[in-house]
């Protein structure tokens, strides 16, 4: 069996960055299915007339989709990508999911003191 002949450190530095580029894109896809989620919910009920009572579903979405942009964004500047532009066009991103990056989603249980 052939021996690796770099450096420990040289070993741990390449499985480091194999590790964030996996990361990396896990986040990318997962923003991907929330985008995809809230396009289909959205062209299934592209009517002026949306009732009230799908939109919580959809803000759900919105919400969904706006913490993966987060996280995404977040993995990205972890290896020194700190452009979020390129993020927002490639995906194309809507306004109000970059809006709600980053916002902690509401609890459904009430808060005790």
């Amino acid at each position: 069996m052939p021996r690796d002949l770099r450096p420990p450190v040289d070993i741990l530095h390449y499985e480091i960055v194999q590790e964030q580029a996996s990361a990396l894109g896990r986040m990318g896809r997962t923003l991907e299915q929330a985008l995809t989620r809230l396009r289909e919910f959205d062209a299934t009920h592209a009517s002026a007339d949306t009732p009230a009572a799908i939109q919580p579903a959809r803000r759900k979405l919105v919400m969904e989709a706006g913490q993966a942009l987060w996280m995404f964004v977040v993995q990205r500047e972890a290896t020194g990508l700190r452009d979020t532009r390129h993020i927002m066009r490639t995906y194309n991103v809507p306004a109000e999911v970059q809006r709600c990056m980053g916002l902690a989603p509401p609890s459904s249980k009430p808060v005790s003191k």
